[in-house]
């Protein structure tokens, strides 16, 4: 566009300052597509939001595993020192130290009506969240087609300084000129040379401009700016071939926020449903298996108690044998009966030794309850409220969103209209413009009018190239304007 501009600034200006433009060194090139797909890579503020997509997908995911059972592990450790415990009013003593341990493996099953109804609000949830990122990224795009604009409307801009700034040098040659042969006065040529400096002043102010927008443009994108980049996607200036009617209806249909509105409106009616679901029954079905270990850090404790029990048995053995041989009874061979032999200590240590992982498996368990809420402090109904209140809101905000959006559209639309209007009237401006200031100038030849007629007319012509230059970026920006409203481009 800036290549389009730069030649009908010379179509108009040559015939009266007989000027030409040079051209830009060639450098880095930037079009529009390029700028948006910077932009949606780059942009901190838009890559920010895209991060919903992921809470959103870790929201349905967690709804939907509320539909398989919930599984956990555990195990665990436990030292305790010797000595005296009581327990239900009953006191134990203990010599030695132990050790426990122990583990268990369950599933939990819990189901209920809000187990199938909250993934679906999950989902419509999503869908919000997906509408408000694509609306983030054509909000994106209306900006950087603004702001790309803008930087094409500075560089035309300073591009017209320049050949206004040739004009007004070839005037102050004319006036100089004029001098020397005795035609004319020295205040024409202060006066042309006033005009000259402030058109080089004008010029600076234009170029800077151009260079700031031009730095916008890439805080924008979020990279850093090239050296010497070039703007060169051209906008051509067409009428729109849609009428209101049409661009309503597709911005009722497709714009992203509204998209957004009625998927939040779809989520808070399920999550109405959600919360009513806990005036239902809940199923809850639970089943592990476990094991525990449990070791004394002194063996030795148990082997003498083993032995103390094998010695006990034995003089019972022996208090029976001297009754059984007064009554003419045989023995019972008590010293072979009952014998606390070394490879008994062995296998009594050998057991002990169980800590950690030695473990004796619990046996299985299923458990299975129905419950039935009855009272809860009013929280449910607290619950309800407000999960009422929010689609409510939800409603109201739909209806409130189609209402802006058809003055948006109705607005950008006439905006449009009213834009390629002022174009058409602003070329015809310019065009007579630059046909009264090459009259002027003719007049001044002949001596048939003064130099101030000269400036007035260059005055006069600046202005109009100025306002047609305008007039041209105010309609596209008034075209991106119209295809924010809508929520997607329309050429």
């Amino acid at each position: 566009m800036r290549t389009l501009v730069l030649a009908l600034v010379v179509a108009v200006a040559a015939p009266v300052a007989g000027a030409q433009v040079v051209a830009t060194p060639s450098g880095a090139t930037l079009t529009l597509d390029d700028a948006i797909t910077l932009a949606r890579r780059n942009n901190p503020v838009f890559l920010a939001q895209t991060n919903a997509r992921k809470t959103a997908d870790a929201a349905v995911r967690s709804a939907r595993g509320s539909l398989l059972p919930s599984a956990d592990a555990s195990f665990s450790g436990r030292y305790q020192q010797a000595g005296q415990q009581v327990f239900s009013g009953q006191s134990f003593s203990n010599s030695s130290a132990t050790l426990q341990s122990g583990y268990s493996v369950g599933l939990n099953y819990r189901v209920n009506r809000s187990t199938f109804l909250t993934p679906k609000a999950a989902a419509a949830s999503r869908d919000a969240v997906e509408a408000d990122i694509v609306g983030s990224s054509e909000a994106l795009r209306a900006s950087v087609t603004q702001q790309y604009l803008t930087v094409l409307q500075a560089e035309a801009r300073a591009a017209l300084q320049d050949t206004l700034v040739k004009t007004a040098q070839a005037q102050l040659d004319l006036a100089t000129a004029k001098v020397e042969v005795g035609a004319g006065t020295s205040l024409d040529v202060r006066r042309a040379e006033v005009a000259l400096g402030q058109t080089q002043v004008a010029l600076l102010r234009e170029r800077n401009n151009a260079e700031v927008e031009k730095l916008r443009l890439y805080q924008q994108l979020g990279v850093v700016q090239p050296e010497s980049v070039k703007l060169v996607t051209d906008f051509p200036i067409v009428p729109p071939s849609f009428t209101l009617d049409q661009v309503m209806s597709d911005a009722r249909r497709q714009n992203p926020a509204i998209v957004a509105l009625r998927a939040r409106d779809r989520a808070s009616a399920l999550n109405v449903d959600v919360a009513k679901s806990a005036y239902t029954p809940t199923l809850n079905l639970s089943t592990g298996v476990g094991g525990n270990s449990y070791q004394y850090t002194n063996s030795e404790f148990l082997v003498n108690q083993a032995q103390a029990g094998i010695l006990g048995q034995q003089s019972a053995c022996f208090q029976q044998d001297t009754i059984r041989t007064r009554v003419g009874l045989t023995t019972n061979n008590c010293a072979q009966a009952y014998q606390f032999t070394p490879a008994m200590a062995d296998a009594i240590r050998q057991q002990n030794r169980q800590f950690p992982f030695s473990f004796q498996r619990s046996p299985l368990a299923l458990t299975a309850s129905l419950s039935l809420p009855l009272f809860d402090n009013f929280s449910r109904e607290e619950r309800v409220q407000r999960a009422q209140v929010d689609r409510d809101d939800a409603i109201y905000n739909v209806k409130a969103k189609d209402l802006a959006l058809t003055a948006d559209v109705t607005q950008a639309f006439r905006t449009l209209t009213t834009s390629i209007q002022t174009v058409r009237l602003q070329e015809q401006n310019a065009s007579k413009a630059r046909e009264e200031l090459a009259y002027a100038e003719e007049r001044y030849k002949v001596g048939a009018s003064t130099f101030l007629d000269v400036v007035t007319s260059r005055g006069t012509y600046e202005q109009a190239l100025i306002d047609r230059v305008n007039a041209v970026y105010d309609y596209h920006k008034a075209f991106a304007a119209l295809e924010n409203a809508v929520g997607h481009p329309l050429r």
